[in-house]
């Protein structure tokens, strides 16, 4: 065994140790669509006082969070994304009335005076409370009218509990939180009083909280009455006394104040941002939101679990039968793939999705690539060079396939970040996930898998028995195809009246049945039922269209599911569509449930074609810098015609584009991309080697002697792909079958779209064919002395 492939083994082991300590030790992070929950985007907008930017949104996300805490729900989670919205994630809330209504009210910050400790409410008509001859209530023991049933004074302030849970009553509000222009966490070292806030007014604030503190100041030290009440969302945040050199009617000025007590550096930021963020309210809109049951969730686990499994298992066995032992151990490398991938998924602590989820389970049958180039190549160095080595083949398979698989997986890796950087909610889960299956993939074919074939190619039983390690014949489809040799590209122009047509049918079906856009970019709800007994669509139309919702859309979902689609519809019309559904189906529970305002729909819909755009430009910015001018547009000429025939071929079969959908198109962007590199990198190789052979033959030769990779890496992902249509269950349905219809689409034109455009676009060209590369360490005018076979080279 030589030192690189001690060195990959001992990497590979060491990679995977930590793998399975990381898998057995940590727990993945589900996303809501995984383990149930609500998640709602909010909208900042811009008020009076204050513009809806990164850092009003900042403050306004903080008071929101106090706001979402109080409502009891566990580990909620809330982001800022952008400079003016907000993400908030509710764990296991399936009804959000309740969340939308406290999150919707605009922050209220009002500064009191204190008018004494409080005074419990007297009970009215419980037994031994005394009344007076005439009926009424006495009065406190201070004096005071007693307070009214919502805890407000009879013609004064509220009753609130301060920060130890004391009640204490309170004045009207003096100042407003619009008047507050600064409040800042600060650290006193030199009067030693710790954390500090300071505050700063306005100038006629200012004037109002000198007055407030002076009036406060008038009372004895330790005197409820000396202190001043700050209320945020009727709850006192601080209520600090104003301190004993402050003289009577003298009052603090707005620049000086300091809010002092045992604060630590969190709490006093904290403080601060609260006081701050009620001065700058900014209100906000729910744009987004969708809830998912907590069955749903489990139900996608368990059928992707299964999908991945058996579509796994399929592709494993695939490989093993084409490659034998060397595809065997491929399989190995496949599964160490899948541990290693899922271990930093979870290190990084990735929020896992639904279609993240299917992006793992793709790139399982994707990861077979790499192996199948270093394979495919490996044989043509064998057929070609029969006297070589087992050993040498192998490594002369993977340095030549390292070109197509580097600029193969780089495209992938651009669809990847694209999916992250333009798409939105758990569509970005998906990009991520598929950029940590390439780099993975690439690290268990080009580390793990070629330890383990090195070696096995390094034992005397693999080297006695040729037929046993899967690379030292050609192949069946090779052997057929250079058999029978034909001619593809001979004519040209001749695929691309073919893709033409199958372009001319899908516009057709756009035109004719229309694009049936989802509610994510057109706006409205979406939400899907169960119900215990069973109700047909015609049922639930007649039910929902006596209620009010006769311009609801209602279709069956699942097994027996309910699915009803609308325009705007708030939370409370929600509700009574429910109470109307159950009166014909008993017990209804809701399943699904998705809310996009139409705001946000057009801004979908406009990112999903700036997505495209600027997908179909670095692709082909990529080629254009990696290849020849002709093969990045015979790339992207194929690239678009693959997206036209997906998108005619959901038209007529009448379903959904939504963004799931967009997650899958672009996929299929990298996919195709990729199978087209892989033939172009072909054709630049054998182009250089004889300059002055036509294009349309070193073409044509290209195409033949890729074909074995093609099928074979496209059978590796049909597996996955059709396991995940089966058993994947209606919320992956979908995205399989755009995946499924993409990739065959998308290894036709790789071969019979690109190339032919490549060929027609070289009549015009004027460059040169490309340069052979110089073999490394080969200096320009020295000789080869061809050495005898029987000589080993070693001289005494």
């Amino acid at each position: 065994m030589t030192r690189a492939t001690t060195v990959r083994a001992v990497l590979a082991a060491a990679v995977l140790l930590v793998s399975v300590l990381i898998t057995l030790t940590m727990s993945p992070r589900l996303g809501l669509d995984l383990q149930g929950g609500t998640r709602m985007v909010l909208q900042a907008k811009d008020s009076d006082t204050a513009k809806a930017d990164r850092d009003s949104t900042d403050r306004t996300l903080e008071v929101l969070r106090q706001r979402i805490d109080s409502l009891g729900v566990a580990e909620p989670t809330l982001t800022r994304s952008g400079e003016d919205r907000i993400i908030v994630e509710l764990p296991d809330v399936q009804d959000p009335r309740k969340a939308a209504e406290v999150i919707g009210r605009t922050a209220q910050l009002s500064f009191h005076a204190v008018q004494g400790p409080g005074t419990p409410t007297p009970t009215e008509g419980k037994p031994g409370a005394p009344d007076t001859p005439n009926g009424e209530k006495p009065d406190t023991p201070n004096g005071e009218k007693p307070d009214t049933p919502n805890g407000e004074k009879s013609g004064d302030g509220p009753t609130l509990p301060d920060e130890q849970g004391r009640p204490l009553d309170l004045g009207p509000a003096r100042l407003s939180g619009a008047g507050v222009k600064d409040a800042t966490a600060v650290f006193d070292a030199q009067q030693g009083a710790g954390w500090t806030v300071s505050l700063d007014f306005h100038k006629d604030a200012g004037r109002d909280w000198t007055r407030l503190t002076g009036e406060a100041a008038c009372h004895p030290a330790q005197d409820d009455r000396r202190r001043v009440a700050i209320v945020l969302d009727e709850q006192i945040i601080s209520s600090p006394q104003v301190s004993p050199s402050v003289a009577c009617n003298a009052g603090l000025p707005s620049g000086s104040t300091q809010i002092t007590g045992s604060f630590s550096a969190d709490e006093a930021r904290e403080l601060a941002l609260l006081i701050k963020g009620g001065a700058l309210p900014l209100p906000v809109e729910i744009v987004e939101q969708r809830t998912v049951g907590p069955t749903l969730g489990a139900e996608a686990i368990d059928a992707s679990a299964r999908a991945a499994l058996i579509g796994a298992a399929a592709t494993a066995l695939f490989i093993t039968l084409v490659y034998r032992l060397f595809g065997a151990l491929a399989a190995v490398a496949l599964g160490a793939y899948g541990l290693i991938s899922y271990a930093a998924l979870v290190a990084l602590g990735v929020t896992l999705t639904l279609p993240g989820l299917a992006g793992f389970v793709l790139a399982i049958g994707m990861a077979v690539d790499a192996n199948v180039l270093v394979f495919e190549r490996a044989r043509e160095e064998r057929t070609q060079h029969p006297g070589r080595s087992l050993r040498s083949s192998l490594t002369a398979g993977f340095r030549g396939a390292w070109s197509a698989v580097a600029d193969s997986n780089v495209t992938t890796l651009i669809a990847a970040g694209l999916l992250f950087f333009l798409g939105s909610g758990p569509v970005k889960g998906f990009g991520v996930t598929l950029a940590i299956g390439v780099l993975a993939s690439m690290f268990s074919a080009l580390v793990i898998a070629r330890a383990l074939t090195e070696i096995a190619a390094g034992s005397r039983f693999v080297g006695d028995y040729p037929g046993v390690n899967g690379i030292s014949g050609p192949g069946r489809v090779r052997t057929w195809l250079k058999s029978r040799d034909p001619q593809l590209m001979r004519s040209p122009r001749r695929w691309l009246l073919v893709s033409s047509a199958l372009v001319a049918v899908a516009v057709l079906g756009i035109f004719v049945r229309g694009v049936d856009l989802g509610v994510e970019f057109t706006g409205g709800r979406l939400v899907e039922y169960s119900t215990s007994r069973p109700v047909d669509v015609e049922q639930a139309r007649t039910a929902l269209a006596g209620a009010g919702f006769g311009d609801a859309e209602v279709t069956t979902a699942g097994a027996g599911d309910i699915s009803v689609r609308t325009g705007k519809l708030d939370n409370d019309g929600e509700h009574a569509l429910r109470a109307a559904l159950a009166e014909e189906g008993g017990k209804t529970t809701k399943v699904r449930d998705e809310l996009i305002g139409p705001s946000l729909g057009d801004e979908l819909r406009r990112n999903a074609l700036i997505a495209l755009g600027i997908a179909v430009l670095v692709q082909l910015a990529y080629l254009a810098i990696r290849f020849r001018w002709t093969f990045a547009l015979g790339s992207v000429a194929a690239l678009v015609h693959d997206v036209i025939i997906l998108v005619g071929a959901f038209a007529w079969l009448g379903r959904p584009v939504d963004g799931i959908f967009l997650a899958a198109l672009l996929t299929v962007i990298g996919y195709s991309v990729n199978d087209s590199v892989v033939v172009f990198d072909r054709v630049r190789e054998l182009w250089a080697k004889a300059r002055r052979t036509p294009v349309a033959e070193v073409a044509n030769r290209a195409v033949l002697q890729t074909v074995p990779r093609t099928l074979n890496t496209g059978m590796g992902a049909l597996f996955i792909l059709t396991a995940l249509a089966v058993l994947g269950g209606d919320s992956l349905a979908d995205f399989a079958l755009a995946l499924l219809i993409g990739i065959c689409v998308g290894t036709y034109s790789s071969v019979m779209t690109a190339v032919p455009a490549a060929l027609v676009l070289e009549r015009s060209s004027k460059a040169p064919p490309p340069a052979r590369k110089r073999a490394p360490g080969r200096r320009s005018g020295t000789r080869t002395v061809r050495r005898d076979p029987l000589d080993n080279g070693a001289r005494v």
